[in-house]
């Protein structure tokens, strides 16, 4: 079968037919997925010894834990045998990191398939889907590799517990929509998005994994990959509501909905359940007509269902609950009662509070407090009086004033410009802009700067971004009141934040920083004035939001800023 790496689900199913092209195009005939699959979890913990499923599909490798791939990858576990390929968890002891691969022998009939699933896959480069790193065929064995991401934790998991809260439900639907709508923008379909398929990190964002991979592994294909994908994420957002599978049979962990009653809203399944997302998934579910809620056109693409997220009011975290701390316990020990018991019913004596010093050290003592209170009071009155009489002779019509550098002393200084020594990008997640330019954002050069890389989703850059930003060293600790930054793009937003910290690379991260000032622009340039000084040696330069701005020069359109120059003043 040939390969075609430019539609990653064009996979051969089971019977060696002619795969399907998955185009983004082909999401807008109308009907159902032909071929949308209901695996249950169990369907894919197969036994190690059990037969193939698939017609003519050839047996899995005899691989063991210690077994190394291209002498790098070494097996460790064993997650999945299943029709003719494996997924194990494996050590790539070139970097020292935990990664996933799935094999399965050379003359599978899906193997190239998978090939040209997984580079085309890794192609994408979005960092919301566990990237592939490598697809190999080597010694009658192909093999993908994958990201391992150790403190993630799937849905399933998270919804074996107790169902979503609201704006976990929705952080989930939107992430996941915008992940898919991009990656059929680029020609990829999923086909496979199931509970075990998505990934909560510990920071909170959602990761898919198997993107196009698991479908190529499996041999599924669709006519409408956009419309399959869209009751997907339905599914899981229903799931996520309700934890309830929204089919009649149960599968991932989950039950199913009672037979011969059809599919129902999420909030008729389950009291509390946040109206406006159990019409959404009743939209994205029931794609092929209106809802019986409403009249809303259903949702038939993940383009169309992040239009619809973006059209709902925005759903907000639950407030912290604060817990009021215990009432204070006198010990034992403070009750006079230490070493020995108290019997039943006793009352705990009180201690009498000491009487003052009636002592002649303790009359002498305040005698001399008075003394002293005396004294502090006079000479204060004395320096008062000395003020006074000072402003009356200097207001004497005879005397001659003079302009000298001590008549200035109530007005404030000019700020005086604070020279930069260096410079080091500061990078919290993934991967660097553009660090040996950063010289060039402090030379006096206007002709040239700093670049950031170019963003599909803006202004903000969070979630997938924390921001970008360039840490400074002034030599020595200098009093920073204000900031100018020379911009290149104009637009529709800049956000820059000017922090002190502790060093070029900075042991603490930016919420615990001292900032300084913020300023958003739309224009070229960003003014940041503080509230009051600021001392530090080292000042981190942070962007959190960046403008959309169109093609320049070989930098493709995007959200995407440059900074030409950096001014410090204090």
């Amino acid at each position: 079968m040939a390969e075609r790496s430019t539609a990653a689900v064009d996979v051969a199913d089971n019977s060696g037919d002619e795969p399907l092209t998955a185009k983004a195009e082909q999401a807008t005939a109308d009907g159902v997925a032909q071929t949308r699959e209901r695996e249950t979890a169990a369907e894919e913990d197969v036994a190690e010894n059990d037969e193939p499923t698939g017609h003519g599909a050839s047996s899995p490798p005899e691989l063991h834990s210690g077994h190394k791939l291209a002498r790098r990858y070494r097996l460790e576990e064993c997650v999945t045998r299943l029709d003719g390929f494996s997924s194990w968890r494996a050590v790539d002891e070139k970097l020292r990191r935990a990664v996933g691969v799935h094999l399965l022998p050379a003359d599978h009939p899906r193997a190239r398939s998978v090939l040209a699933a997984a580079r085309s896959s890794a192609l994408l480069g979005d960092p919301r889907f566990v990237q592939v790193l490598d697809a190999v065929e080597e010694n009658d064995l192909v093999y993908v590799v994958h990201e391992w991401l150790p403190d993630a934790t799937e849905l399933t998991a998270l919804l074996a517990a107790s169902p979503l809260e609201a704006h976990d439900a929705y952080q989930l639907v939107n992430q996941v929509s915008q992940a898919m709508a991009a990656a059929h923008r680029e020609g990829l379909a999923h086909l496979r998005l199931t509970p075990g398929a998505v990934l909560r990190t510990s920071t909170g964002q959602y990761r898919i994994r198997g993107l196009a991979v698991n479908a190529a592994l499996r041999g599924i294909s669709s006519e409408t990959p956009q419309r399959a994908d869209t009751e997907a994420i339905g599914a899981l957002l229903y799931a996520s509501l309700t934890q309830r599978w929204p089919y009649e049979d149960d599968a991932y962990g989950l039950s199913g909905l009672p037979k011969d009653i059809g599919l129902i809203a999420p909030d008729q399944v389950r009291a509390g359940v946040h109206r406006g997302l159990s019409e959404l998934a009743m939209r994205a579910l029931v794609n092929d007509g209106a809802t019986a809620s409403r009249q809303d056109p259903p949702c038939t693409t993940p383009e169309e269902l992040v239009k619809a997220i973006g059209e709902m009011p925005r759903i907000r975290p639950p407030e912290p609950v604060f817990t009021a701390p215990p009432e204070y316990q006198r010990t034992t020990y403070q009750q006079g009662t230490y070493g020995r018991p108290a019997g039943p019913g006793a009352t705990q004596p009180v201690a009498a509070p000491l009487p003052p010093l009636q002592s002649r050290t303790g009359k002498a003592l305040k005698w001399t407090v008075s003394a002293l209170l005396i004294a502090a009071l006079g000479l204060g009155s004395w320096q008062l009086a000395d003020a006074l009489m000072d402003r009356e002779n200097s207001s004497d019509p005879g005397t001659t004033h003079t302009n000298g550098g001590d008549g200035d002393k109530g007005q404030p200084k000019p700020a005086k410009p604070i020279q930069i020594k260096s410079g080091q990008e500061l990078v919290l997640k993934g991967d660097p802009q553009a660090p040996s330019d950063v010289p060039k954002t402090f030379d006096n050069d206007s002709s040239t700067l700093w670049r950031t890389k170019t963003f599909r989703e803006g202004p903000r850059l969070a979630p997938f971004k924390p921001g970008v930003g360039i840490v400074y060293d002034l030599g020595s600790e200098h009093e920073v009141s204000e900031a100018s930054v020379a911009l290149l793009y104009g637009g529709d937003r800049t956000t820059v934040s000017l922090y002190a910290t502790d060093s070029l690379a900075p042991s603490t991260g930016v919420d615990s920083m001292e900032k300084i000032g913020t300023a958003t622009t739309s224009g070229t340039t960003a003014k940041i004035k503080a509230k009051k000084p600021v001392k530090s040696r080292y000042v981190l330069l942070w962007m959190t939001e960046v403008p959309n701005s169109g093609r320049d020069g070989y930098i493709g359109a995007g959200y995407k800023q440059a900074i030409k120059d950096v001014q410090l003043k204090g």
